[in-house]
C-alpha cells in the first residue's frame, strides 16, 4: 500500500511531495476511524455502575490472627498464646506463661527462637532488640474482606433461623 522511496536529503522538492502522501494517508485513517467507531458511554453511566458497586459490596476489616489456626500443644501455638499485641515479652517471661498457661517446661530454653524467628520472618511477630535482649510482640496484620450484600443478609438469616 505504502511505497518508501529512498531520497536524498538535498532532494526538498521529493521530501515535500512524500511527507504531503503521508499527512494525506493519515488524514484517511483519521476519517476512517471516526467513521467506524463505537459509540462512547455517557459520563452518567460510568458514575452509576460506580454506585452500583460500592452498593452491592461491602468491605470488612478484619486481623489475620481471625483466621490463622495453629496446631495445638505445639511450640508455635504456645507462643501465640502467651504473646500479645501491647506489650514487648522477653524470652524469660514467655517461657514463665507457656508453664503457667499450659502447664509445659522445655528441658532446652533455646528451642523456641526457632519457632519465634519463623513466626518474625513471615510478619505475625515483630522483634525489639535492646540491649542485647530480644522482645518481641504480636503484629497486627489487617486485611480486607470483600463481601456482597446479598450474602451478608442471607448469613444473618440463616443464623436467626438456626437460633
Amino acid at each position: 500500500m505504502f511505497t518508501i522511496n529512498k531520497t536524498s536529503k538535498y532532494c526538498n522538492e521529493d521530501n515535500y511531495l512524500n511527507k504531503k502522501r503521508v499527512i494525506t494517508n493519515m488524514f484517511i485513517v483519521d476519517w476512517l476511524k471516526q467513521i467506524f467507531k463505537k459509540p462512547e458511554k455517557t459520563q452518567s453511566h460510568t458514575l452509576e455502575s460506580i454506585y452500583f458497586a460500592e452498593k452491592e459490596e461491602i468491605e470488612e476489616i478484619h486481623s489475620l490472627w481471625d483466621y490463622i489456626k495453629l496446631i495445638e500443644n505445639t511450640q508455635a501455638s504456645h507462643i501465640s498464646g502467651v504473646v500479645g499485641f501491647d506489650e514487648w515479652v522477653p524470652m524469660e517471661e514467655i517461657l514463665r506463661r507457656i508453664k503457667e498457661v499450659f502447664g509445659v517446661e522445655y528441658k532446652n530454653n533455646r528451642s523456641l527462637y526457632p519457632y519465634i524467628k519463623t513466626l518474625a520472618d513471615i510478619g505475625l511477630l515483630e522483634t525489639n532488640s535492646v540491649g542485647g535482649r530480644k522482645k518481641w510482640r504480636k503484629k497486627d496484620v489487617l486485611i480486607k474482606i470483600k463481601a456482597k450484600k446479598e450474602e451478608k443478609e442471607t448469613e444473618k438469616e440463616s443464623v436467626k433461623a438456626q437460633n
